[in-house]
C-alpha cells in the first residue's frame, strides 16, 4: 500500500506559526556550530496516531486526550557551512530564516530526515529549487522507497529542481557512530518511521547535538513509554527499537537531542526515569 508522503501533516491540526505569540525560533551552540531550531507549525496533536495505547494510559499521560504539537525544521551554522535538516511545509522556515539575515541562496546543504510531505513541502515551488545552490543529502534508502518503488509525485517533485545535485548515502548504525556527510555532521540510521529514516548527529568539541526528525511525534507519552509507536511509522515495532536505541544512547551519553514534532524549545537531555525516560528542557 502506498503511503501518503503528506501523512504527517494530519497528526494536528496544522496552523501557521505566529510569531507574536509563543517563540518561534530556539538557538543553541555547539562549540561552533550555531544551531536554530525553527518552529513551522504549532497545534494541537490527535491522540488517535498512537497505536496500542491502553484507556488508562491514555488518561495518565494524556488526560483527555488533548496535548500541543509541532513541526519543526533546524538551521546549523559553523565550519563555513550554512545548512538546513529538514525543510518543513515550506512556510514559516523562510520567514524564520530571513529574520535570522539567512538567504535561501546561502544555504549550501539541505540534508532530509526522510520525505514525508512535512519534510520536503519547503524544497521546491512551480518546479524551482526553493534552495537554488544547495546540494541534497539523504538515504539512498529513503530515495528508492518514495522515488523509485512507489513513484510518489511528492518526492519526485521535491528532488527534480536539484537535478545533478543529489547525493545519497547508507547511513551506518548508530551503534557504529553513523558516517560523516559534512564537516562535524554524521549520519545514523533511524529505521522504522520510513524505511531510510535518518539522524543528523552535530558534534565539535566533546558536545553533540542529534537531530532526530520523527522519532518521536506524542513526546508526553513516547518518552515515558517508547515502545509505543504511531500509525505514520512505516513499520512501527523497528521504529520502537530505533527510539529506544537513540533515548538510551542520548541518557548514557548525556547528549542533547532534537526533534521536528518535540514541542518548543525541542531541543534538551534524556534521563532515565522508571521503565522509559524523561525528556529535560533548559
Amino acid at each position: 500500500m502506498k503511503l501518503n508522503i503528506f501523512c504527517g501533516m494530519l497528526a494536528m491540526a496544522v496552523s501557521p506559526v505566529l510569531f507574536g505569540a509563543e517563540p518561534a525560533i530556539y538557538s543553541i551552540k555547539i562549540v561552533e556550530f550555531d544551531v536554530r531550531m525553527l518552529v513551522e507549525t504549532r497545534g494541537p496533536g490527535r491522540a488517535n496516531i498512537l497505536l496500542d495505547l491502553s484507556a488508562a494510559q491514555l488518561e495518565t499521560y494524556i488526560p483527555g486526550g488533548s496535548f500541543g504539537s509541532e513541526t519543526n525544521t533546524f538551521l546549523v551554522r559553523g565550519k563555513g557551512r550554512t545548512v538546513v535538516v529538514d525543510t518543513g511545509f515550506g512556510g514559516a522556515i523562510f520567514s524564520s530564516m530571513k529574520e535570522l539575515g539567512v538567504k535561501p541562496e546561502d544555504v549550501d546543504t539541505v540534508l532530509l530526515t526522510h520525505m514525508h510531505g512535512d519534510h520536503i513541502g519547503g524544497m521546491a515551488k512551480d518546479g524551482k529549487a526553493l534552495f537554488p545552490k544547495a546540494k541534497v543529502l539523504l538515504a539512498g534508502k529513503e530515495r528508492a522507497y518514495w522515488v523509485d518503488q512507489q513513484g510518489n509525485a511528492g518526492a519526485k517533485a521535491a528532488l527534480a529542481p536539484y537535478s545533478g545535485r543529489v547525493e545519497t548515502f547508507e547511513p551506518p548504525a548508530l551503534s557504529a557512530g553513523g558516517i560523516e556527510i559534512l564537516p562535524g555532521i554524521r549520519a545514523a540510521a533511524a529505521y522504522g518511521h520510513t524505511p531510510g529514516h535518518t539522524a543528523f548527529l552535530v558534534r565539535d568539541g566533546g558536545k553533540e547535538l542529534v537531530i532526530w526528525g520523527d522519532l518521536m511525534h506524542v513526546q508526553d507519552v513516547q518518552f515515558p513509554l517508547p515502545s509505543v509507536s504511531v500509525t505514520y511509522d512505516t513499520d512501527p515495532k523497528t521504529a520502537a527499537a530505533s527510539r529506544e536505541e537513540y533515548l538510551s544512547y542520548a541518557a548514557r551519553n548525556k547528549v542533547l537531542i532534537g526533534g521536528m514534532h518535540l514541542r518548543y524549545p525541542a531541543v534538551g537531555s534524556v534521563v532515565s526515569e522508571k521503565a522509559g525516560y524523561r525528556f529535560v528542557t533548559e
